[in-house]
């Protein structure tokens, strides 16, 4: 059976099946991680993870050949879904022949670049960007983060968990992800793998840490890295809102961020209301399903190496001076 495929029409959108994750099963693995490099210590592109794919004839134009604009669909390479188990650090099927056939492993396939694209980067004062987009409106349902070398453009590693709410009834909960996810056909990973707000940031501590991102000891925002967000909603409103209802303390890396609307208004002096915007004028193919997190989040990343093949230079737009203090922003021509 064909799980799904990239259209060559114009529609810029690509769904994968809604039924095409149900074949995932519950697992309980967390693999090992391998601290990075200490901050500022710049390494080479890595020409066996840049080698995985390749742009299409079709995606190659002028000023965009080097980031592809979709992964390529062939006999060899075929796109497939995401296993959202494998994301979250719970697949424990990696020898299951039948799954991996059906299931995409390597976000990297995803975010392919070529090496020459580095070339056209220009000096950016920042060594990471984590690429972060919330879902869900009443509570938090999903924390996707993608990181991504500041100036090679590669993907790094990721972080994804979906929330548990904290303050909802099971009635509501149960509604509330049937109607959000079950038309993605993920209801039951969120229901297998959810957990409490609380729980999500004490494990991407855990994250950025071993990453040297940032040391809980020493606090204070991201070391030489910053969230990148497609607005400023889930770091100036949503976060927040979910820690008062959590009932904890906005923690210090989130106190400032990039609006990828902000830099995208004034590298390309034109507005963007959102990211299918930004990939429709871009010429870009969305690959996966719109709000599902982690899709969107792979597909701003995109956005993000997309810019930055062009020559735009990424920095902070918007800053709090404290938990409870007004946002700062940055930028005089912004997306107010």
């Amino acid at each position: 059976m064909a799980l799904a495929r990239v259209s060559s029409s114009s529609s810029p959108l690509f769904f994968p099946s809604p039924l095409v994750y149900s074949f995932l099963r519950p697992f309980s693995f967390s693999p090992s991680v391998s601290p990075l490099r200490p901050s500022r210590q710049r390494r080479l592109p890595i020409a066996a993870g840049l080698s995985q794919a390749s742009p299409s004839p079709d995606a190659v134009r002028e000023g965009e050949g080097e980031v592809m604009d979709a992964p390529r669909l062939s006999s060899r390479r075929p796109w497939k879904p995401t296993c959202l188990y494998y994301t979250q650090g719970k697949c424990t099927m990696m020898n299951d022949t039948l799954h991996l056939e059906k299931f995409s492993h390597n976000l990297m396939m995803d975010l392919p670049v070529n090496a020459l694209a580095a070339d056209k980067v220009k000096p950016q004062k920042l060594d990471y960007f984590l690429i972060l987009d919330l879902e869900g409106k009443v509570e938090i349902l999903e924390f996707p983060v993608m990181m991504i070398d500041a100036q090679t453009m590669e993907f790094i590693d990721s972080f994804h968990r979906f929330v548990h709410p904290t303050a909802m009834s099971e009635q509501r909960i149960t509604e509330y992800i049937e109607g959000k996810y079950g038309k993605f056909g993920v209801g039951r990973v969120w229901h297998d793998t959810a957990i409490p707000f609380t729980q999500v940031l004490q494990e991407f501590e855990d994250w950025i840490g071993n990453r040297n991102l940032w040391s809980k000891e020493q606090g204070g925002s991201l070391n030489s890295a910053a969230f990148v967000t497609c607005g400023n909603w889930d770091l100036k409103t949503k976060v927040p809102e979910q820690c008062r209802v959590s009932k904890i303390k906005l923690p210090t890396y989130f106190m400032e961020w990039i609006n990828l609307k902000d830099i995208y208004l004034n590298f390309y002096n034109r507005r963007a209301t959102g990211m299918m915007t930004m990939m429709r004028e871009l010429q870009m193919q969305v690959v996966g399903s719109h709000h599902l997190g982690i899709d969107d989040s792979k597909n701003i990343t995109r956005v993000v190496q997309r810019m930055l093949a062009d020559g735009a230079v990424m920095q902070i737009t918007a800053k709090r001076q404290s938990a409870s203090g007004d946002v700062k922003f940055l930028f005089k021509d912004r997306i107010r």
